[in-house]
């Protein structure tokens, strides 16, 4: 089970840190990624990060402002984005992979939290 929190009102160029708890004894094992879903439009990766989190890829959308991270040890992964565009405001789901690599199509992860909603104001 994937719990996403950290979302909520930002003006245009804040800040957000992004956390999803994962209750899975095996977390290591897993590729996490962090997907978002603007309003009318379909959902679109965003980061992953691999399992042991030597490895990480961004959309170019977000390269540079957002950057993707993994305590192992809590059963966590984080997005803290910065320099936020009101083009981010989306509900940002982070969600679990079995396959290792850096995965970035949705339909390879098997379990998704619920999202948190981020809002950017101009």
């Amino acid at each position: 089970q994937l719990q996403a929190s950290g979302g909520g009102l930002v003006q245009a160029g804040g800040s957000l840190r992004l956390s999803c708890a994962v209750s899975e004894r095996t977390f290591s094992t897993y590729t996490m990624g962090w997907f978002r879903q603007a309003p009318g439009k379909e959902r679109e990766f965003v980061a992953v990060i691999s399992r042991s989190g030597e490895a990480t890829y961004y959309a170019d959308s977000v390269k540079g402002r957002f950057t993707i991270s993994r305590d192992n040890a809590k059963n966590a992964v984080y997005l803290q984005m910065n320099n936020l565009k009101p083009e981010d405001t989306a509900v940002y789901y982070c969600a679990a992979a079995r396959r290792a690599g850096l995965v970035q199509r949705s339909s390879e992860y098997y379990s998704w939290g619920q999202g948190t909603l981020v809002t950017v104001s101009s």
